[in-house]
């Protein structure tokens, strides 16, 4: 059974320069039932000031056009967004959904400090170790000030850069305590965890989080799971989700969700 994306992006995010049209056919080809779009909201940016200032209005029009235009008893699309978590955000955040009816939203650390991983400064002066460590820190910082998002994007997408891999740094065991915390926390305000195959695409072997990690929520009681290839042009969109199936069905997971205003629903694994 295919699986629905529910996390991608589209030229509306200031990191892509695909048309949402070309995101549409490329599911459609693959036989997708559904996508979600998310694309990038990320303010106080301070890499590239407003590289991520989504036009929320333009945004919301364009999707509604392509779902009245595409949607069918084969293919479904949903209105979602991506919001860059940072502490000082929170209020704006809060007043921004009240204000917009997204089907599903993802809360996704980009920042640590005012400085996105992504860029090479992020790991200089610093211990890999405790770079690592501190963006479990801020993690879990920022979904107590603010938990009222769908799912919590690539939990630790801070892997996805620096040297983790060339020094062999694991994921979760070294950060056991923390991970276990926003692991705890999310279960406890239902929030689901999110599996994203953009790692796949920088050369890692699993997703975000790690298998390690999707096998302890498990155990912890964790049951909301959402899917997504973090897909900026369409040769990512649904990449190795046959591997992440695989995966879910030997930690113990049935089903994932699809979130629908605001609201999950299940659909099952194989």
């Amino acid at each position: 059974m295919k699986i629905w994306d529910s996390h991608m992006h589209s030229s509306f995010s200031g990191d892509s320069q695909t048309p949402p049209e070309e995101m549409i056919a490329q599911a459609q080809k693959l036989g997708l039932p559904g996508i979600t779009f998310t694309d990038h909201l990320d303010w106080d940016f301070k890499e590239e000031p407003g590289l991520f200032d989504l036009d929320i209005p333009s945004y919301e029009s364009k999707i509604q056009e392509l779902i009245n235009t595409y949607t069918d008893d084969n293919f479904k699309i949903n209105y979602g967004i991506e919001l860059g978590l940072q502490t000082h955000l929170s209020n704006r955040h809060r007043v921004l959904l009240l204000e917009n009816d997204f089907d599903y939203v993802i809360g996704s650390l980009h920042v640590i400090d005012g400085v996105d991983p992504y860029y090479p400064a992020y790991f200089e002066n610093i211990d890999p170790i405790d770079a690592y460590r501190k963006s479990y820190e801020a993690m879990l910082e920022n979904i107590i000030a603010f938990d009222e998002f769908d799912s919590l994007g690539h939990l630790d997408y801070v892997f996805r850069y620096g040297p983790a891999k060339e020094l062999g740094i694991d994921s979760y065991e070294p950060y056991q305590e923390l991970v276990e915390q926003i692991l705890k926390f999310i279960i406890s305000h239902d929030i689901a965890l999110e599996i994203n195959t953009g790692a796949y695409k920088r050369g890692l072997k699993e997703p975000n989080p790690s298998f390690k990690i999707i096998k302890k929520y498990k155990e912890m009681g964790g049951n909301l799971i959402t899917i997504g290839a973090d897909a900026h042009s369409p040769e990512y969109i649904g990449t190795h989700f046959d591997t992440i199936e695989e995966m879910l069905l030997d930690a113990g997971f049935k089903a994932y969700q699809v979130y629908k205003s605001r609201t999950p629903y299940d659909m099952p694994l194989k």
